[in-house]
């Protein structure tokens, strides 16, 4: 029963994560991720979709392709869909692109107030 008491904690370890959950960024949101290899700028569009600057999308001349933030893992298969970004986590992309760890997060609101995690 040790995979049941794995879950276990992760869903309570879920609940005190100090990240950037889905459900409070709005559409004109900027959240800005400096990871351990990059910096990303993902402006929130709406409907769960960011256009992410920086890091992979940089390097591969995909900054104008909306994606969307599956969640935040780990670094294992467990994955929090909830979460846009967490210090400690990697972001994992729609397109398949995972981040190197999170070191820190800020939301900049789009009616210019910052949040730092």
């Amino acid at each position: 029963m040790t995979g049941a008491h794995s879950l276990e904690r992760i869903a309570d370890h879920s609940r005190s994560i100090q990240g950037v959950w889905a459900c409070d960024i709005k559409p004109g949101d900027w959240v800005v991720v400096r990871t351990r290899n990059s910096v990303y700028s993902l402006a929130a569009l709406g409907d769960g979709r960011f256009q992410v600057a920086g890091g992979w999308f940089a390097a591969e001349g995909l900054e104008s392709t909306p994606v969307r933030v599956v969640g935040c893992t780990w670094g294992r298969r467990a994955i929090l869909t909830d979460l846009v970004a967490a210090p400690g986590m990697f972001i994992e992309f729609s397109n398949g692109v995972h981040t190197t760890r999170v070191r820190n997060v800020r939301v900049l609101r789009g009616g210019g107030t910052t949040t730092a995690h």
